[in-house]
């Protein structure tokens, strides 16, 4: 399968090290992945802060950059959500637009999505031996639902003790913007969202999502807690050997 890699912004110019291990994961299950060089912000961040208008170019070039791919595979659910739920709206009006996106939308999956719902894999071959707890971020749970894909990847990495996180599901108080314009509340719910990381004794906290995880790792270094925020990416492409 020919595989489109979307980087996304925050993991080409931050976390460069998960878009790897997203390729390293796939191309060890005999999959070829592009990374195609035309594509640019899926404007999540124009459209939440109702820039819509000027986001629409990047509907159109997102269209563009991909539309050969069989599939396209990013290690951001919330990205991964822009595109699947909101190119849409911001095609509406445009007919050409709205055929692009509606052909290209159902492609485009969250890592964990595709490699247990597409295909149909769970152990991708990964060795942790860590003690690793699982923060769902809010994309991830409730626009895409990728349930427990996540967890069943997890649970079959070798070496991995997976500790169960309380009051997983509630935010981490990253939500965007929502962390600069409301920067006190945001910083109380990670400081929840760290003292539950830290009752689950683990030596790793793992999400699907980079943003929410510099989030939540900016707060478990400045407490020198110890705890490592890790993508699931890069969880997965390690192996026995170190690699």
């Amino acid at each position: 399968m020919r595989i489109g890699l979307f980087i996304t912004c925050l993991t080409d110019s931050l976390f460069p090290d998960t878009g790897k291990a997203v390729v390293t994961v796939l191309e060890r299950l005999g999959h070829q992945v592009d990374f195609p060089a035309g594509q640019s912000c899926c404007g999540q961040m124009h459209f939440n802060t109702g820039y819509r208008r000027e986001a629409v170019p990047m509907a159109r070039g997102f269209a563009g950059a991909f539309a050969d791919y069989e599939a396209i595979v990013s290690p951001s659910a919330s990205c991964a959500a822009m595109v699947r739920e909101y190119h849409q709206v911001l095609a509406a009006g445009d007919p050409g637009l709205e055929r692009e996106v509606a052909a290209i939308a159902p492609r485009v999956h969250d890592l964990s999505v595709f490699l247990t719902g597409v295909l149909k894999i769970t152990d991708v071959g990964a060795y942790f031996p860590h003690r690793v707890t699982y923060h769902p971020t809010c994309h991830s749970l409730r626009m895409l639902r990728v349930g427990d894909a996540p967890l069943r990847l997890l649970r079959a990495v070798r070496g991995l003790d997976l500790a169960a996180l309380p009051g997983a599901e509630t935010c981490c108080g990253f939500g965007g913007t929502f962390s600069v314009k409301n920067s006190d509340v945001s910083a109380a719910m990670c400081a929840d969202k760290v003292a539950a990381i830290r009752q689950t004794g683990a030596e790793v906290v793992c999400a699907a999502d980079n943003s929410c995880l510099m989030h939540i790792g900016g707060a478990l270094t400045r407490q020198r807690t110890g705890v490592a925020a890790m993508h699931l990416a890069e969880i997965l492409a390690r192996t026995e050997d170190g690699s």
